[in-house]
């Protein structure tokens, strides 16, 4: 009786640490440092496979958000969901001296961390991440005015196979340079649940993380897509990061949005160079 009790004490102790990581699912391998990676938006965590094994002096903490890569899905909001679940994941498997390598989203993912948990993160990798996207994309519209439902996600929502598969292809086209990187990300982003895929993006589009800097104590290295832009992409971060201190830029000028399968040599070795600072 004694034993059956305890055991229904540890169940119910547990379930509270099962759901609170129900919108991320994390592969762990290799021993040392931890690094987080966190991929970007619709990005499963595959995306670091090469980079982690390239690192193998470091544990690797490969994440992947609900909705993509075969996570189920979770209810709306969806970012707020994860930046709590990162956090519990990190405090539960007592991560110390971490680093967090953000790509995209995950860069404004790795920044909530830092500021979150400062005593935790030792350093922060940014790959192509913009601190407010909105601001860029959408100039003057405030994130209240952001709403999931919208004739443009609507639209998004009920587009038949064809007309989504063209617009990846648009959209992979922009943010990767080589073809069969191109349809890596496309399959992926494909085969993503599709309201997480729509909704997911309006949380994206509300983002504001400047207003986390004052709270962010870890060196940064930011990294930054040279094309199709050019130098200027370099001088919109500048912008976009003033007031974050400790931070190096980086410019990838033969690169697109997609740091680490464009230039792959020349971003592991500028993360090297970073980590061994």
């Amino acid at each position: 009786m004694k034993k059956t009790l305890l055991l229904i004490c540890f169940v119910v102790l547990l379930q509270p640490l099962v759901f609170a990581q129900q919108s991320i699912s994390v592969n762990t391998s290799g021993k040392g440092e931890p690094i987080l990676f966190l991929p970007g938006f619709a990005t499963p965590g595959e995306v670091w496979n090469t980079t982690a094994s390239n690192l193998p002096q470091h544990s690797a903490h490969i994440v992947t958000y609900a909705g993509f890569g075969g996570v189920a899905p979770v209810e709306m909001p969806w970012y707020e969901k994860l930046k709590t679940d990162l956090i519990g994941y990190i405090t539960a498997n007592s991560l110390e001296n971490l680093t967090l390598v953000g790509h995209s989203m995950g860069g404004n993912l790795a920044l909530d961390l830092a500021a979150s948990l400062p005593d935790r993160i030792q350093k922060i990798v940014i790959v192509d991440a913009l601190s407010c996207m909105r601001e860029i994309m959408m100039p003057g519209v405030p994130a209240e005015a952001l709403a999931y439902e919208s004739p443009y996600n609507d639209q998004l929502l009920n587009m038949d196979e064809a007309a989504l598969s063209a617009y990846l292809t648009q959209m992979t086209q922009n943010m990767i340079t080589k073809t069969e990187d191109q349809a890596l990300v496309k399959n992926w982003m494909a085969v993503a649940d599709r309201k997480t895929f729509v909704y997911g993006y309006t949380d994206l589009l509300k983002l504001d993380s400047r207003p986390l800097f004052p709270s962010i104590k870890a060196p940064v290295l930011l990294m930054v897509a040279g094309q199709p832009y050019g130098p200027g992409a370099l001088e919109t971060m500048k912008k976009q990061y003033n007031g974050l201190k400790n931070t190096e830029f980086v410019l990838a000028t033969e690169s697109k949005h997609y740091l680490m399968l464009d230039q792959q040599e020349w971003f592991i070795t500028q993360l090297n160079s970073f980590l061994n600072k």
